[in-house]
């Protein structure tokens, strides 16, 4: 858990400080990366930032970048068109490919791409456009590869792209999710970059055909998209681990709160997140020893 150096006044900061001990208390020590033990206390062996992720601490490189994996699932931007595949940033040291003959056609019939479809590549994808996609292929020689993620998931729209760091992101059965009670989709990308729009219905092809749906968003939904995105803001700001669970739980907190979406990102919301979240792990220890 990190001090999100807030302004806090005397009585958030103690309500803080209290929460934080009490998170470390609960939280064994496990020594990671760049740290050793020393007499029974982690000293640190790089100059970076001292980062927690449950039980284990290391220290985080300050120029520490997403490093692809096969099968991560990741949210990436489109920042240049090449004859016969479109370049991704994803927060890596190397831009990602994502290349045209891994794209569905409109017809969903299976052939070889020819030069009209690299012709038409742009009413696919352009600049700026943002992409869920899975890394297929990796190695230290060329850039990481894309593989679009079926006709659900492909171009991005109506919604907002978060960064946070990629380590607060780990590696889950499932990334992508469907919030019923917000008809938003959250995409968790495992490099950081994280999706909250307005939900794309299975079988919409508009994303991946290039026709234009409906450019309106109703304010409820906004408000909503920004809610969920304020909750990931406040819990990226203190590192915590990013889960669909605990985002909505952080959301929903704010509601009963009447906390308003604005507000979210305010010392006073950041500290009942801390204490929240302190009396979870609390109750957690509890039914692991059996004492409740």
């Amino acid at each position: 858990m990190k001090d999100p150096y807030l302004p806090l006044n005397q009585t958030q900061r103690v309500r803080f400080e209290a929460a934080l001990r009490k998170l470390q208390v609960l939280t064994p020590t496990t020594v990671g990366h760049y740290t050793l033990d020393q007499n029974g206390k982690v000293a640190a062996t790089l100059c970076g930032v001292v980062e927690w992720v449950n039980k284990l601490v290391y220290v985080r490189n300050l120029r520490a970048r997403y490093k692809p994996q096969v099968c991560d699932i990741i949210v990436g931007r489109v920042i240049k068109i090449a004859p016969d595949n479109w370049r991704l940033a994803i927060n890596s040291e190397q831009d990602a490919v994502l290349k045209v003959s891994s794209m569905n056609l409109p017809d969903g019939t299976q052939r070889r791409r020819t030069a009209d479809d690299e012709l038409n590549m742009r009413s696919i994808f352009e600049e700026n456009d943002v992409v869920c996609a899975e890394v297929c292929v990796k190695n230290d020689r060329s850039p990481p590869e894309l593989q679009p993620m079926g006709q659900k998931y492909g171009k991005l729209e109506r919604g907002q792209l978060l960064m946070v760091p990629s380590y607060l992101v780990k590696r889950q059965k499932q990334h992508c999710y469907h919030l019923g009670q917000y008809r938003i989709d959250l995409i968790l990308g495992r490099n950081g970059f994280i999706w909250i729009g307005e939900h794309a219905a299975v079988g919409e092809n508009a994303k991946l055909m290039g026709t234009e749906p409906e450019n309106f968003t109703p304010l409820e939904m906004r408000n909503h998209i920004c809610r969920l995105a304020n909750a990931i803001r406040v819990l990226s700001a203190l590192g915590f681990t990013l889960t669909a669970e605990l985002i909505i739980e952080t959301a929903e907190a704010s509601l009963l709160s009447n906390v308003a979406v604005d507000d979210m990102v305010g010392a006073e919301f950041f500290v009942q997140t801390a204490e929240r979240e302190a009396m979870r792990r609390v109750d957690l220890v509890r039914k692991e020893n059996g004492s409740i």
